[in-house]
């Protein structure tokens, strides 16, 4: 699929120790790695990045990836979101304006490959500026506020993300539910612009970074995916995630 129209592409995976619910969450040792190298050994598995780095905030973290040959980044401490954490750590490997920087959610371990190669394959159009992924889910699993769901239109422009269930399907009509992936793949330049923008009117009431950019005009391209994201957010997540990576190797 890489042709002379195809942009670079480039993978940032953020790691930051502090954490509300798992604190050194990416140093967590899964099937004797920590986490975060699990990610990146994923990672790496998609032909289409030519360069993966961590981007952390802390000397730990920093000192792990050195040791297990993970290349790395210092970032500032500072960061209001992990956006901000991609953006300096993309600036620091000198990307250029006109190619694709990955940001990569350090806390899934047992990361599909191809559902990177499926992000950034939309960016053979000049016109994509921004690309996420989506998955069908039941209307049982739409009703969970946790669940951040998607409406995109025909030609895979989103519409509108939410924890409420979207769209309503009035008078009991049957209606098939997205559930909203949180990867994402942005050109340089608009990376750039989604930080300076700052936070939001809808972004700031349904705490969803990624309507800034709806809310400024800047239009995100909804790929659809069979593949499930399968995060860690507490410690109890260590134990499901190192059985699907050993079930992944025996594959």
């Amino acid at each position: 699929m890489i042709n002379d129209k195809f942009p670079k592409c480039y993978g940032v995976i953020p790691a930051r120790y502090r954490s509300h619910r798992f604190s050194g969450k990416p140093l967590a040792e899964i099937l004797g790695k920590p986490m975060f190298q699990h990610v990146f050994e994923r990672a790496s598995q998609c032909p289409e990045l030519a360069q993966i780095v961590l981007a952390t905030d802390d000397s730990r973290i920093f000192s792990s990836a050195e040791q297990a040959n993970v290349p790395v980044v210092m970032t500032r401490d500072d960061h209001l979101s992990g956006t901000d954490r991609v953006l300096e750590a993309a600036r620091q490997i000198e990307v250029s304006q006109d190619a694709v920087v990955v940001n990569i959610q350090g806390d899934e371990p047992a990361l599909e490959p191809s559902m990177l190669t499926e992000l950034v394959r939309p960016f053979v159009s000049p016109d994509v500026q921004v690309t996420t992924l989506a998955r069908k889910i039941s209307p049982k699993e739409a009703e969970n506020p946790d669940r951040v769901k998607v409406v995109f239109a025909t030609d895979g422009k989103a519409l509108y993300f939410s924890r409420t269930p979207i769209p309503h399907p009035r008078d009991g009509q049957e209606h098939e539910f997205y559930v909203h992936i949180g990867l994402y793949a942005f050109r340089m330049n608009i990376l750039e612009q989604f930080v300076t923008l700052g936070p939001s009117r809808l972004e700031i009431t349904e705490r969803l970074e990624q309507l800034r950019l709806l809310e400024n005009g800047i239009s995100i391209h909804v790929v659809t995916t069979h593949y499930e994201s399968i995060g860690v957010d507490r410690p109890e997540d260590i134990e499901i995630v190192s059985r699907i990576l050993m079930e992944k190797q025996q594959t």
